[in-house]
């Protein structure tokens, strides 16, 4: 019986160690890897340089009014900018796009950033709003996004789903928010053409009547609601 089974496991065995130990002609080609989602949103090559009007209807300057500053004291321009605001960190974040590293400091005010992440309820709710400004205010205004301690697909999704377009910087250690000494977000810092700080708002998900009046106190520019 066993001279009879031999031919028969022989194939079987050979079969067998083919699997495990063929040459590399026998191996299958390699599965080429999923294309990358292009990302929703803008790149970050011009951060560094200060908007220009370039749309009818698009924010405009106004007069800082009194109390608008954010010192105690409720003085407004240089004054208040001394005593009260404070330079962007010294941080370097990389673009959520690629491409160079943008250095904090070097975006060109004024600006409205907005720190966010996919899983931070107001942050989703009030992302639409922060799209709507940066297209009424296109050529005053920045609008720009720092997004933390999130997963690049959670993001991508939100930017697909919400249609956000505007410039996003990544910051997955908080570095940020441990710089601004502020433990929750979103986070929205509104800096001036001198890049300094006016004012950070944490009072949760912002929408487009309290962004515009905001932008106005602080950064003296009217935008439509």
């Amino acid at each position: 019986m066993n001279r009879r089974l031999a031919p028969a496991v022989l194939p079987l065995l050979l079969a067998v160690t083919g699997c495990t130990s063929g040459t590399a002609d026998d191996e299958p080609a390699p599965r080429p890897a999923a294309a990358e989602r292009p990302s929703p949103f803008r790149d970050c090559a011009t951060l560094g340089t200060p908007p220009t009007a370039t749309s009818p209807g698009a924010a405009t300057a106004t007069p800082a009014s009194p109390g608008s500053g954010p010192t105690a004291s409720g003085t407004s321009g240089s004054t208040a900018r001394a005593a009260g605001a404070s330079a962007l960190p010294e941080l370097t974040l990389s673009c959520f796009t690629g491409g160079a590293p943008v250095v904090l400091r070097e975006v060109a005010g004024p600006a409205v950033i907005n720190v966010w992440a996919s899983w931070c309820p107001p942050c989703r709710k009030e992302l639409p709003a922060f799209q709507r400004l940066s297209e009424r205010a296109a050529g005053q205004l920045q609008v720009v996004g720092v997004n933390s301690r999130d997963s690049r697909g959670g993001a991508q999704s939100i930017g697909e789903d919400f249609g956000v377009r505007f410039p996003i910087l990544v910051d997955q250690g908080e570095a940020l928010q441990r710089e601004l000494k502020r433990n929750a977000i979103p986070l929205t810092l509104f800096v001036d053409t001198d890049g300094q700080v006016r004012h950070i708002d944490a009072t949760g998900a912002l929408d487009d009547a309290k962004l515009a009046t905001l932008v106005r106190q602080h950064l003296g520019l009217a935008v439509p609601a």
